[in-house]
């Protein structure tokens, strides 16, 4: 805004004054214009000119306006702070002054949290508004960092205390103001300043919170490498505070943008990963070597998640305690900050606190205090699940990064499995209380309550099925063992290699549990898509009879038919989760379709059966793949429970059936594109090619090309299947002969050694318009349409 003319004659004797402010007084001795202040200010915010601070207004002016626009003197406080905080100041009435600054954030910043945590806009929060718009947020900045300037050789010194109330004014600030967060976050020597503020206790709580809403957005993750002295700053954290700290790693040490890992598209992830390939490692990388790098940060976390806790009731009426507790205290700075007020006032036998039952009104929302200390013991076991997590997702990080095998070696050493398995039933499932727990930072609609973060850990994770017979206990193991001697085929050399001290210990192993929980889930649960995904996370891999039979004798193919067919669920996901599990439950085993055929004994449940496998081949078509695979292998044996088990099950027979052969291949061709292909549906691409490497097998491979082309025909787009299954296999060629992809998932699922998959995939890619087995010698030449570059696309 441009400043107004000076009147005539007006200047002389009055002392000098900038332009901006001339212009928001409208002219040398006018009156304020209403809002022209807070107008230039926010423009002078926005682009650094102009109006940003207190100090460029004079007292009496700030004092005058302050009357009629009632700003709490918060524009008066921001000026004497200026004054008082310069380098060779004391600041002790510097202290004084932020002391007078607080409660008047503070109050708004409670009722933020408290009151359903409205829009913040500056009407609703007008003093913390007031203040960043007089520049308190810079100014506080300014002082927090003073310890990094020297005077003469000496660097500056303020109180924790100080820090702490400068710390806690601006994170009052972040939540209320809008933008604030994301301007001290582009300010990065700042943000790797506030790691050397958690040195303290006193500044711990207070810092580590702030820090982690400032990387909640920031757009560019930090380095820890670039945190002095990281690896004494967390090998000097005790437990609790190494349990906060896990909060501000799970940002740090996590890929941006991996929250849909399972919709972006392998050409997207391939591209970037060719850049990455070429730029080094990412910051999350480096994040995690870092921390690894720190001695005894493996141990620690571990010992931290399986830490127990003492319950004196496991009642219903302290089930729902819990989770009211969790209504009324729904941050995690409040928490935090409650539980570290009790600890230590308790620790010094001084006042403390005493809460008020769940739902009780105060005056200020905040417990008042008493000569004896009364945390209640639901609120110390939710303060421990909500830590734990925390723990559990930084595990789940380091056992899927680059130093993968060497976080393996070492969970296992510190007994990570048997301390989870120990606390399932008091802490990982509380069915009754977990559902209203959210992290901070996080929303209502995220997994990340317990029950699906750990279900995450033993799914999601290599560390649980590379290291699988950990999630059993000693008398499972025995049994695993009995079966295969019963069955006459050679014992599990992972059985027999398992170091049983590091097992589970008590009745029941981690696995074992786990399907009794999920026998239980409601129908509609959505922990059940977690639930079969970290039970299928055992079977997954190479195919052991002994575990099938394992799980088979627990009545889980029951249970999954049920759910399936009698429940009729209508989740894509937890059906998708279901026919995988099922997939991998019967591969290979005779008994497994023996008792399928039991359960699924009529046609018309049958019927229900394969109407759940057609409303979606991209979430049944693992199903279809290991339905296949089992039929070719039953096909070339001679015993006569395998004839039986041909004879009789309504699903081999399905199956057999050449057109339902054809019809699933079309479809699977079909539903996927070069472009849409992603992590999640690219197993249709592979389970097409399980069909025809069998085909081939058989010597049938022309057979099912040309009975493709009839279909195309059919459906009057000749070549559009073909040339659509041509750029497919290009791309597969491309994706997975590629020296980073591991290949021996698709052998181990299919049995299949991955030489006669490349061989297959070369056989059909043939150019020779004359070879009965190339997909070119069935697209019409006016219909060919296979050299397009969907690289560009």
């Amino acid at each position: 805004m441009a400043a107004a003319p000076v009147a005539a004659g007006s200047g002389a004797g009055r002392g000098r004054r900038s332009a901006a402010t001339v212009a928001a007084w409208g002219g040398w001795g006018g009156r304020p214009r209403p809002g022209n202040i807070l107008l230039q200010l926010r423009q002078g915010q926005l682009t650094g000119r102009g109006l940003v601070r207190a100090v460029q207004f004079t007292e009496t002016f700030l004092t005058e306006r302050d009357k009629q626009s009632k700003w709490s003197g918060i524009p008066q406080l921001l000026l004497k702070l200026h004054t008082t905080s310069h380098l060779h100041s004391d600041f002790v009435e510097c202290q004084n002054i932020l002391k007078e600054i607080s409660p008047l954030l503070s109050m708004e910043a409670m009722a933020f949290v408290t009151e359903e945590r409205k829009l913040t806009q500056e009407t609703t929060y007008p003093n913390t508004y007031i203040f960043d718009l007089f520049g308190g947020v810079d100014l506080l900045v300014e002082i927090l960092m003073r310890p990094t300037i020297s005077i003469r050789g000496q660097k500056l010194k303020i109180s924790d205390e100080m820090s702490k109330d400068c710390l806690s004014i601006l994170y009052n600030t972040c939540v209320c103001t809008e933008g604030v967060t994301k301007r001290l976050a582009e300010k990065n020597d700042f943000v790797i300043f506030l790691f050397t503020l958690m040195t303290s206790k006193k500044t711990f709580l207070q810092t580590a919170t702030l820090i982690e809403d400032i990387l909640g957005v920031k757009k560019e993750m930090i380095r820890l490498d670039e945190v002095p002295n990281l690896s004494s700053l967390v090998s000097n954290f005790d437990q609790q505070q190494l349990a906060n700290f896990c909060r501000i790693l799970a940002v740090t040490i996590s890929e941006m943008d991996t929250g849909n890992d399972d919709k972006h598209t392998l050409l997207a992830k391939n591209a970037q990963q060719k850049k990455s390939l070429s730029l080094g490692p990412s910051a999350a990388e480096i994040n995690q070597a870092a921390l690894l790098s720190i001695p005894g940060f493996v141990e620690r976390l571990c010992k931290l998640a399986t830490r127990k806790v003492s319950e004196s009731t496991g009642t219903a009426s302290f089930l729902q305690e819990l989770e009211e507790w969790y209504t009324w205290l729904d941050n995690a700075l409040v928490l935090d900050a409650l539980m570290r007020v009790a600890n230590e006032e308790s620790e010094h036998n001084q006042a403390s606190i005493v809460f008020p039952p769940p739902g009780a009104s105060e005056e200020n929302g905040l417990p008042h205090t008493s000569a004896r200390t009364q945390l209640p013991q639901s609120m110390k076991i939710m303060h421990e699940i909500m830590y734990k997590l925390e723990v559990l997702y930084v595990l789940c990080v380091l056992l899927m990064g680059r130093q993968r095998n060497q976080v393996h070696r070492m969970i296992a050493e510190f007994k990570l499995i048997p301390g989870l398995n120990n606390l399932f039933d008091k802490l990982i499932w509380r069915k009754h209380s977990a559902s209203a727990l959210v992290l901070h930072g996080h929303n209502q609609n995220c997994d990340c309550s317990p029950q699906p973060q750990f279900l995450s850990f033993t799914s999601s994770n290599p560390f649980c099925f590379r290291n699988k017979y950990l999630l059993l206990n000693n008398q499972e193991l025995n049994e695993l063992s009995a079966i295969s001697l019963k069955a006459n085929i050679p014992e599990v050399e992972a059985v027999l290699n398992t170091d049983r001290s590091l097992v589970c210990d008590g009745k029941r192993g981690l696995l074992t549990r786990l399907l009794q929980v999920m026998k239980k889930e409601p129908a509609e649960s959505s922990f059940r898509f977690w639930q079969a995904r970290a039970v299928e996370s055992f079977l997954r891999g190479t195919t052991s009879y002994a575990d099938q039979m394992f799980l088979l004798k627990r009545g889980l193919l029951e249970h999954i038919l049920y759910c399936i067919v009698d429940s009729e669920c209508k989740s894509r996901d937890v059906l998708q989760s279901y026919f995988d599990l099922l997939g991998e439950l019967m591969k290979f085993n005779v008994d497994a379709f023996k008792r399928f055929n039991k359960y699924i004994n009529t046609d018309a449940k049958f019927q229900v059966f394969l109407k759940q496998i057609n409303s979606s081949l991209v979430d049944s078509n693992m199903l279809v793949r290991c339905v296949t695979l089992s039929l070719d292998r039953f096909e070339n044996q001679v015993d006569m429970k395998v004839a039986e088990v041909l004879s009789e099950c309504r699903l081999l027979a399905y199956i057999s059936q050449v057109p339902t052969q054809m019809s699933f291949l079309f479809r699977l061709i079909n539903i996927i594109h070069v472009q849409t292909l992603t992590q999640e549906n690219v197993s249709c691409l592979n389970t097409s090619l399980v069909i025809l490497m069998l085909a081939r097998r058989k010597e049938r491979l022309p057979l099912y090309l040309r009975l493709l082309q009839r279909m195309e025909h059919s459906k009057k787009y000749p070549g559009f299947l073909l040339n659509n299954f041509h750029n497919l296999l290009r791309f597969w060629q491309q994706h997975y002969l590629h020296k980073d992809k591991d290949s021996t998932c698709l052998e181990n699922s299919s049995c299949i050694s991955f030489s006669y998959w490349k061989e297959t995939v070369s056989i059909l890619l043939n150019p020779d318009r004359q070879s009965p087995s190339a997909l070119v010698s069935y697209i019409e030449e006016p219909y060919m349409d296979i050299d397009r570059d969907f690289t560009e696309e």
